[in-house]
């Protein structure tokens, strides 16, 4: 085959390459989701296809694409998308890219929930809707609420809960943690992936996150634990005896030492993520 003709499997070469060179941590995997998603086909169509000739069109769409990977544009904001939990989530600049670690907080809330006939809870800051989505997906007879200040990521949360089918079974709520009539509990669970990130960490966050993701989903405050303090008060008052408080971390002692000294509350043991890392901050109400 002639060297002019760019195929997939050329493509794909070229820009593994170039990513690389522009830092990605993983630029195969890049470039296939970048070239797929303009191809309109699954990632794995890919692999059947690499003597498959691009044309220029579709080119041109992949370079520009490429091009903006390469300033640091997240992947899941370039193709609108994100899997988590082996689910679709549509995303954009409103909302945070649902990370794997996060999938820990859904896995915790069912192996809780699951015993129970009607269980209620409530995800806090729901962003993307993607931990409220997959968990009304999994707990057909559990009662959910999402909440989130920002009228953006609500829309975006909405949107995900109708393409998932379960629209009808989450009551979406605008509102700061759980400053809503409507949020009162009392709740069997509350569930959240707060911002935790200090104020002086944020310039030290990789570039795509820093300069692309929404800041105020991200930071916390000077101590990354200011919303995680404010939402253990609230939880002493709204969760049923014995209810639980989940909570996503970054600094693991600040945040054990939040609910530990939460009147009300009972620290639980913190849950490692898939790396060993500590991940998930529980309490139980006393």
């Amino acid at each position: 085959m002639s060297d002019d003709v760019w195929t997939v499997g050329r493509l794909l070469t070229w820009t593994t390459e170039w990513l690389t060179g522009k830092g990605s941590e993983a630029p195969r995997l890049e470039a296939e989701v970048l070239l797929a998603h303009v191809r309109g086909c699954q990632r794995i169509a890919l692999y059947t296809a690499f003597d498959t000739p691009v044309a220029e069109a579709e080119r041109g769409r992949f370079r520009e694409l490429v091009k903006r990977r390469g300033e640091g544009e997240p992947v899941a904001y370039l193709v609108g998308s994100r899997e988590f939990f082996s689910l679709p989530f549509r995303v954009t600049p409103a909302v945070l890219v649902p990370r794997p670690e996060t999938e820990g907080l859904v896995i915790r809330v069912l192996d809780l929930c699951r015993p129970q006939a009607g269980p209620r809870i409530v995800d806090v800051g729901t962003g993307s809707g993607a931990i409220a989505i997959t968990l009304a997906k999994h707990l057909p007879k559990a009662s959910i609420t999402a909440t989130d200040v920002s009228s953006a990521a609500l829309a975006v949360a909405r949107d995900n809960a109708a393409r998932q089918g379960v629209a009808e079974r989450i009551e979406f709520l605008e509102c700061d943690l759980l400053d809503h009539p409507q949020a009162a509990g009392p709740w069997d669970v509350i569930v959240s992936n707060p911002p935790y990130v200090r104020e002086d960490e944020f310039e030290s966050l990789p570039r795509d996150v820093r300069l692309h993701e929404p800041k105020a989903a991200l930071v916390s405050g000077p101590t990354g634990v200011e919303i995680i303090e404010r939402l253990a008060a609230l939880a002493a008052a709204r969760l049923v005896p014995g209810g639980w408080l989940l909570c996503e971390i970054g600094p693991a002692a600040a945040a054990e030492a939040v609910l530990a000294r939460q009147t009300g509350l009972t620290a639980e043991p913190t849950i490692l993520d898939f790396a060993g890392l500590p991940r998930i901050v529980q309490a139980r109400r006393r």
